[in-house]
């Protein structure tokens, strides 16, 4: 599973002040104030729940799943045609294409990337640094550039290319190609949207329907999230 850590922090220590401030609106409940309190409060914790806690990237045996604030898609891995990395991940599926939610990557942490790759001043670090030995710098250059988003994208594009042949050959001598087939990418750098560059974020240019297809469906916890804050609001504007 591949998702934000900081946003997901920042998640959970809201649901806890929420809590805290939940109980406090029970306990010293005084009419329709604490009712409107109650409401702006749960309106807050529904929006940090659908683009907090909620959105992932789940990689299982069958496919990818990309959660993103209010839907799901689903991506069988011989279904994956392209996987493409700017400031965030997109998956390309035929004609349709989602760009994931998380994680994602800024200019600042590529750039930080870079710097990680070098040695000595050019790479911001002191002067006095320790030279890398040899194997320290072929291994930093391989990684010069490459945030989580990248890194995350490369799992999944390796996941895909050893899955193609196993489905072209009914399972037998394909995996070992696959792998090597994916090993060999590590060393790209992060690459260009093509498909979907126009699209938002969970945003696609079709859904398809069969089986072996990108099946996107709405999250029912996210809507009932935003139905329970939905509700609350309705509650404290009548009273």
């Amino acid at each position: 599973m591949f998702r934000s850590k900081a946003a997901l922090v920042l998640g959970w220590v809201w649901v806890a002040f929420a809590a805290a401030n939940a109980v406090d609106l029970v306990v010293r409940y005084s009419g329709p104030s604490s009712l409107a309190a109650g409401a702006v409060l749960a309106v807050l914790t529904a929006l940090v729940f659908v683009t907090c806690i909620r959105p992932a990237v789940v990689l299982t045996d069958e496919g990818v799943l990309v959660r993103n604030p209010l839907r799901d898609a689903f991506v069988p891995w011989t279904a994956v045609d392209d996987v493409a990395v700017s400031h965030a991940i997109t998956i390309t599926s035929g004609d349709a294409a989602v760009r994931c939610w998380t994680p994602q990557t800024t200019a600042r942490e590529r750039a930080a990337a870079v710097r990680r790759g070098r040695s000595g001043p050019e790479g911001g670090g002191p002067a006095a640094e320790p030279a890398r030995s040899r194997g320290e710098q072929a291994a930093a250059e391989a990684l010069a550039g490459r945030t989580h988003a990248d890194w995350a994208a490369e799992q999944i594009r390796r996941r895909a290319e050893a899955a193609r042949p196993r489905a072209g050959t009914g399972g037998t001598g394909g995996t070992g190609a696959g792998a090597g087939s994916g090993a060999a990418g590590t060393g790209e750098g992060p690459a260009t949207i093509g498909t979907g560059a126009g699209l938002g974020p969970g945003a696609t240019a079709g859904t398809g329907g069969g089986p072996g297809m990108m099946r996107i469906t709405w999250a029912p916890g996210a809507l009932v999230a935003l139905g329970v804050a939905l509700a609350l609001v309705v509650a404290a504007f009548l009273a």
